[in-house]
């Protein structure tokens, strides 16, 4: 049943992924996302997996967006969170893994006080991301949110990386954005395909190496049990 309080930043944002089909998030929150994770009890649909480091939570968004060929989310407690699930963010990027990494802050009004945990969260997003955005308001972290999720997707894949200081979460006025249409797949250039098909034809030893959805085997739906081999005769 749908509240009838003023749904705050925190609960637009749980409300925003389910609709872009994001319904998993590995966490390992602390005092800062104390609010999204409030949402995320409030809200059904979304699964929660706590992690006890944030390498395991961010190695296992990896792991499962692959997997189950869809984004997953984490949950990071600030700058130092961050900094701790750095490494498997950095194999999900060079995987071209579609994972929305969330990053909780300070509010936006203490980090000129220079709390012990404020970092330059965004400068150590930036190189494991393909998208970094830090919410400024409650009413835009629905949109920030389908941002996030149409960046991870977008061909051939990454981090999106969101940044939520803790009075976006708890401030009343949070909206419910729509999915956003898939970005155009880049074309590939017409010399590259000329070049590829001069070095098949050359005679000479090639190796061909295909990446990322290329690979992929057929995706099974999480609920779906894997069809049985046939008993031997």
């Amino acid at each position: 049943m749908e509240t009838t309080q003023p749904m705050n930043g925190a609960e637009s944002l749980v409300k925003t992924l389910l609709a872009n089909g994001v319904d998993t998030c590995f966490a390992n929150p602390g005092t800062s996302e104390m609010h999204f994770v409030a949402a995320l009890d409030r809200i059904p649909g979304m699964r929660c997996v706590l992690g006890l480091f944030e390498g395991v939570v961010t190695g296992a968004a990896d792991g499962y967006a692959r997997m189950a060929g869809k984004p997953a989310a984490t949950l990071l407690h600030c700058g130092p969170g961050l900094a701790n699930g750095l490494a498997n963010l950095h194999n999900a990027r060079r995987a071209q893994t579609p994972v929305v990494n969330i990053i909780g802050d300070q509010a936006t009004y203490h980090r000129p006080l220079d709390a012990p945990l404020t970092a330059d969260t965004e400068g150590w997003a930036r190189p494991v991301s393909v998208w970094t955005r830090t919410a400024t308001q409650a009413a835009s972290v629905g949109a920030d949110a389908s941002s996030a999720v149409q960046a991870a997707c977008a061909a051939p894949g990454g981090v999106a990386s969101l940044i939520l200081p803790s009075d976006v979460c708890w401030d009343a006025g949070g909206v419910v954005a729509a999915p956003l249409p898939p970005l155009a797949v880049p074309k590939v250039s017409p010399d590259a395909v000329q070049q590829a098909a001069r070095v098949l034809r050359s005679g000479q030893p090639t190796l061909v190496v295909l990446g990322a959805a290329r690979c992929a085997r057929r995706r099974w739906p999480m609920h779906t049990a894997l069809p049985q081999r046939p008993a031997p005769a």
